[in-house]
């Protein structure tokens, strides 16, 4: 049975194994999974995975939005299926060829989420770069259309905001993985950076989602550990 904790994704965002090494030690029995983003695996690459791998209670989610042609998604994901990770990431874009070949490359060994709308980008953003106007007028839309598009590409799941949890889960059904970013708690300060379209963790679980990522809230936490605990009893 699914535990609160096992919700809480935890990501690594910072720039040495050491200080990795001390959030994996300090956290390992508090959330599900640590998330290795960019910064992280470009300075430690496979010791950082390796390090996750030995703490038998916490998944990895390896948080690299590929992004390229299909064949070279492919092969990186033939890669990534070899490390035992639970969760990868490929950006959605413009191609169903490339979701479906980053798909294909993980061989059914890692669930593969596509990002939908980061939640740093706002309805301006999406005006800017071009977007048809339907889509920049309820963002919803732009959501959906993609989480579609990546359910047809053989993918487990998406990455996409709170506000879109219900939409998404029901059109895509209960068997399709919903993952939320920009989730602060009522005890953090919800303005405090760069995420623009944010709710709180049981907001977010109520609504459908899977799993929820909350990164500053515990990191920046006096106890890491102790925030960690609260955010869990808020969920369940």
């Amino acid at each position: 049975m699914k535990k609160a904790k096992d919700y809480i994704i935890f990501p690594l965002d910072v720039s040495s194994f050491t200080e990795a090494e001390k959030l994996v030690e300090l956290l390992s029995m508090h959330v599900g999974v640590f998330k290795i983003g960019l910064e992280l695996f470009i300075k430690c690459g496979h010791q950082i995975v390796n390090l996750i791998n030995k703490k038998k209670e916490c998944k990895i989610f390896l948080d690299l939005k590929l992004h390229d042609i299909p064949e070279t998604v492919f092969r990186a994901m033939k890669i990534v299926a070899g490390l035992n990770v639970f969760f990868t990431t490929v950006h959605c874009g413009e191609s169903e060829r490339m979701l479906k070949a980053a798909a294909d490359g993980c061989m059914g060994k890692v669930n593969v989420l596509g990002v939908t709308v980061l939640t740093s980008v706002s309805s301006s953003d999406i005006v800017n770069a071009g977007f048809k106007k339907e889509f920049c007028d309820d963002m919803h839309k732009l959501v959906l259309k993609r989480a579609h598009m990546i359910k047809k590409a053989g993918c487990k799941g998406i990455v996409c905001s709170g506000l879109e949890i219900k939409a998404v889960r029901r059109a895509m059904g209960d068997e399709f993985i919903i993952v939320t970013p920009g989730i602060r708690p009522l005890w953090d300060n919800l303005q405090k950076d760069d995420q623009k379209r944010v709710t709180t963790p049981a907001q977010a679980v109520s609504a459908g989602a899977d799993y929820i990522v909350i990164g500053r809230p515990i990191k920046d936490a006096v106890n890491p550990a102790d925030a960690a605990v609260k955010i869990a009893a808020e969920i369940e």
